[in-house]
């Protein structure tokens, strides 16, 4: 099967991984739903809760930087390091008194995942948004808003980052899939509920887990990454909280920030 064949066709709602999943669910979708949980669409809800822009970055880190060093991102500031001072990819860092410090309205972000994830989506020409467990019900009153100022029911792509490895392979991440879920049931429960396979069962693994998020984002091989090797337990506490959140990042012009759902033909 080629993997650039349009898939899931038939469903309002779709569910599928990474680039290549994009690739094959987002053909004819009028939302794209993105999904990083641990760390980069939590980051950007907490960033753009905090009244900063988020520019995603299709590149590497090394890439931005070169860019930023070159003064290429223009009135945009490059976002630090995990683990550095001020605003970073981490969604800690996300504070008002970082934000204030940080000297530009608009934070260029690279991540070696979601970023990329997030810039391919923006080549469908549909709305994307930044989910995680935090606004999952925000976004589903987004999209079904959204659905009403267009007068039709549009389909809804929901694409789960994974983990990639050093050798740009995905794995598997039990938070992606339980955020697409959480997600997936926030729609369901506003009546976006055509759901293929694929996003049903992601859907009932969260309806079926959902009292257990702050144990499985925390015990997850990403949780224990961050919290053994990175010292950041307290971002995978923040991206485990469920429905703390009514921002819905959309990516317009390039750029994740608050749009009115009545605003997008």
């Amino acid at each position: 099967m080629s993997p650039d064949r349009p898939l899931q066709q038939d469903y309002e709602v779709r569910f599928d991984w990474a680039r290549e999943g994009l690739r094959g669910i987002a053909p004819g979708a009028g939302v794209i739903v993105v999904i990083d949980a641990i760390s980069f669409t939590t980051t950007v809800e907490r960033a753009v809760s905090a009244g900063l822009e988020v520019q995603p970055f299709a590149g590497v880190r090394a890439e931005a930087e070169r860019i930023a060093a070159e003064g290429g991102f223009g009135s945009a500031r490059l976002a630090g390091p995990r683990g550095g001072e001020g605003v970073t990819l981490s969604p800690s860092s996300m504070t008002a008194d970082n934000v204030a410090a940080f000297g530009a309205t608009r934070a260029v972000v690279p991540s070696f995942n979601g970023s990329r994830l997030a810039s391919a989506a923006a080549d469908f020409g549909v709305p994307v948004l930044a989910a995680s467990l935090r606004n999952r019900t925000a976004v589903a009153e987004w999209i079904l808003a959204h659905q009403h100022a267009v007068g039709r029911r549009v389909k809804v792509a929901v694409v789960a980052g994974g983990e990639v490895r050093a050798d740009d392979t995905v794995r598997f991440s039990v938070e992606d899939l339980l955020t697409a879920g959480a997600v997936i049931d926030a729609l369901g429960k506003l009546g976006i509920d055509a759901c293929s396979p694929e996003a049903a069962a992601a859907s009932a693994a969260y309806t079926g887990l959902a009292r257990a998020m702050r144990h499985l984002f925390t015990a997850s091989v990403s949780g224990v990454e961050l919290r053994d090797d990175y010292g950041q337990g307290a971002d995978v506490l923040l991206a485990a909280e469920v429905d703390v959140s009514t921002t819905v990042p959309v990516l317009l012009d390039g750029v994740f920030q608050v749009v009115d759902p009545n605003a997008i033909g």
